[in-house]
């Protein structure tokens, strides 16, 4: 495996030292992550073996920007690799990112996945759609605004109401209904729950087929990265019990949401750094996005892979992904008021 994961104490003993570290030297590109480390590894290793450069990962679940801002100039790191369009607006409001003009990767992604200024790029898609039993649901069709219809109470699982995946979906709900309307939906999908938000997008299945609830919110990928584990599977249960409905096919479309990647402020491997983006951007990494991290390729005439397509057609929310991160603080805000967290109240 090419990649090596960042040793905090030595990454900060170096920072503190002022002095580059091994994770600085010729050859090697370093990458601060919010992505999970098992869906960027065969892009990392894909590329290691076209280029030959090392890449090492810090992981990080929060805290990214902040890290990053505290390291100033001293920053190890080269590349930001990111979920979610208002991670991607926070890195560049935090000044942590700078403008990168590259032909290929403009040729490669499309402008409305580019940052009008060169600060970050879009590079697969991901779509918040509805996790159903087969067994106990016939519905074929749905909206977002049904799940908060009474005829899901008790029915409905899903994850920490302020993670990042359910946030920007509440933020799509106030972009198109506004922050009242919003707010009594949440309400609504807060007192459908069978139990208090728990678990991660996988365990949401496996609580369906478990007959904890019969209806959830998770994003596609997941069950693509479900129904080919063969080290854990568990998950291709999980999956066999679940389909996917794609919400407001009839109408907006479905809400999707991106992965995306942006170039460090201080990269010490700059050359290296802009080869890796190259790279992300390029048709080879778009084929690995959808055939081993099922996630929806932005590059024009870029497939999904056979069993994202499976899952069926999707018709992708027309609305854009800043008028999403506008909204995600009111979102966030009122996931506390209603007490969504609390679980199911009425």
């Amino acid at each position: 495996m090419s990649t090596t994961i960042f040793n905090r104490a030595a990454v900060a003993f170096a920072i503190a030292a002022g002095v580059a570290g091994p994770a600085l030297a010729d050859g090697e590109v370093n990458i601060y992550s919010y992505r999970q480390p098992e869906l960027i590894q065969p892009l990392l290793d894909a590329f290691t073996k076209e280029t030959g450069i090392e890449t090492n990962v810090l992981f990080l679940d929060k805290g990214l920007v902040e890290r990053m801002a505290a390291e100033g100039r001293n920053s190890p790191a080269d590349v930001i690799l990111t979920v979610d369009i208002s991670r991607l607006v926070e890195a560049k409001e935090g000044g942590v990112t700078q403008p990168l003009k590259d032909e290929l990767i403009d040729k490669d992604i499309p402008a409305s996945f580019r940052d009008p200024e060169g600060e970050w790029f879009g590079l697969s898609t991901r779509a918040r759609v509805v996790y159903a039993s087969k067994d106990r649901v016939s519905d074929t069709k749905i909206t977002y605004e049904e799940l908060a219809d009474p005829k899901w109470k008790g029915r409905l699982c899903m994850r920490d109401g302020q993670h990042s995946y359910n946030i920007g979906l509440f933020a799509s709900m106030i972009a198109h209904h506004g922050a009242d309307y919003t707010e009594t939906w949440l309400k609504g999908l807060r007192d459908n729950l069978a139990r208090k938000p728990d678990g991660n997008d996988r365990s949401q299945a496996k609580s369906i087929m478990a007959g904890e609830c019969d209806i959830a919110l998770g994003n596609t990928y997941y069950v693509g990265l479900m129904m080919t584990n063969d080290k854990e599977p568990q998950e291709k249960e999980w999956a066999a019990a679940i389909k996917i409905l794609f919400p407001n096919t009839d109408d907006r479309g479905t809400h999707v949401n991106i992965s995306g990647m942006a170039l460090a402020k201080y990269p010490p491997n700059k050359d290296n750094a802009v080869k890796l983006m190259e790279f992300l951007a390029s048709g080879e990494a778009q084929t690995i996005y959808a055939e081993q991290v099922f996630e929806y390729p932005v590059m024009p005439g870029a497939e999904p892979s056979a069993i994202v397509k499976s899952f069926g057609d999707i018709k992708p929310d027309a609305l854009p992904l800043a008028d999403i991160a506008a909204n995600r603080k009111t979102a966030s805000e009122l996931v506390d008021k209603v007490g969504l967290n609390d679980g199911p109240q009425g």
